[in-house]
């Protein structure tokens, strides 16, 4: 993952320390982490429609029902005293998440949790409500 960040921030023009920096924070968040799950879709017990629009729907709805299922592990974590973290970078590299971990082929990693004990505790600061959100 660490290799394919690097070349994209680089195909992006950024400087050598900026990029060095990204993929060096990037390696040591997964690196001391405990645990990591790797969250994955397949689309084979989906519903399989004839049309494009169907099918893209049915996709979106896998996309979603693994997102849900990281988020309730995340709450479930937090509930536990663990800190965790949801991470989007399989999505820039699958073919390399699916190498490594030998996934089967339709396995498609969505996302990767890092999970252990905080090693510091801070205070997280939210927006109210009634910023995000929109009443009519």
């Amino acid at each position: 993952m660490a290799e394919r960040l690097r070349h994209d921030l680089a195909q992006d023009g950024l400087p050598a320390d900026v990029i060095e920096a990204d993929v060096s924070r990037s390696i040591r968040r997964v690196a001391s982490a405990p645990v990591l799950i790797v969250l994955c879709l397949t689309m084979a017990d989906m519903d399989s429609y004839p049309d494009r629009r169907r099918s893209e729907l049915e996709y979106l709805m896998a996309v979603q029902s693994a997102a849900m299922a990281g988020q309730n592990l995340l709450l479930a974590a937090h509930e536990a005293g663990f800190g965790a973290c949801w991470m989007c970078a399989p999505l820039f590299c699958p073919d390399a998440v699916r190498d490594v971990l030998q996934l089967p082929a339709d396995w498609q990693p969505q996302g990767l949790i890092t999970l252990g004990y905080p090693a510091e505790s801070r205070e997280k600061t939210r927006r109210p409500l009634k910023e995000m959100m929109l009443w009519r």
